[in-house]
């Protein structure tokens, strides 16, 4: 069970860094509250053998915030950019951590990139597609110590359902990029 303990204002905040933006539009001075954070890369992993995407399942107390009865999400395995790497090694390190796989970083292929979280940060995130498969799985993944991140798996021909059925919070990630999937699958 997870719940909400308790919310504090952060004095040294370690991965953001709350802001004040002045700035003028047409003319008139404006303010904004913002954040600065790291941006980020995520991955679409789909696993040739079981036909299926490969997804983490895991709590944000962002979401437990707003929704006490569920923190869990499912997302496509990601994470900051926070080292002096490429972002092509900083995806495949991330997807061996999360998810076990060790991906070779060539066969990782640039969807695409873009800003996410535009109303409180503008994080420009980088996403992969790559495909994985029983050989390339070393251990069981689920992330660093302090993570709780399960490794879930959805089966293609299932992934449209997945996709509205909001019973499965996810995240807007996940559904762009199985929409490129399918839209690209013809080329794989």
């Amino acid at each position: 069970m997870y719940k909400i303990d308790s919310i504090q204002t952060l004095k040294e905040p370690s991965f953001v860094k709350p802001i004040l933006i002045n700035y003028s539009a047409k003319g008139i001075s404006r303010k904004w509250e913002a954040v600065v954070t790291h941006d980020s890369v995520a991955v679409l992993l789909w696993h040739r053998e079981k036909d299926s995407f490969v997804l983490v399942k895991q709590l944000r107390a962002t979401v437990l915030n707003k929704n006490p009865n569920n923190g869990m999400m499912y997302e496509l395995c990601a994470g900051i950019v926070d080292k002096n790497k490429g972002l092509a090694e900083i995806a495949r390190e991330e997807v061996l951590e999360e998810c076990g796989y060790n991906i070779p970083v060539e066969s990782l292929k640039k969807i695409s990139s873009f800003y996410t979280s535009v109303g409180i940060s503008g994080t420009f995130q980088t996403l992969y597609y790559a495909i994985c498969d029983g050989s390339m799985k070393v251990n069981e993944g689920g992330g660093l110590d302090e993570e709780d991140i399960e490794v879930v798996y959805v089966p293609t021909k299932e992934a449209k359902e997945f996709m509205f059925d909001e019973s499965y919070q996810k995240t807007t990630g996940v559904m762009m990029a199985f929409y490129w999937f399918f839209d690209n699958q013809h080329s794989l």
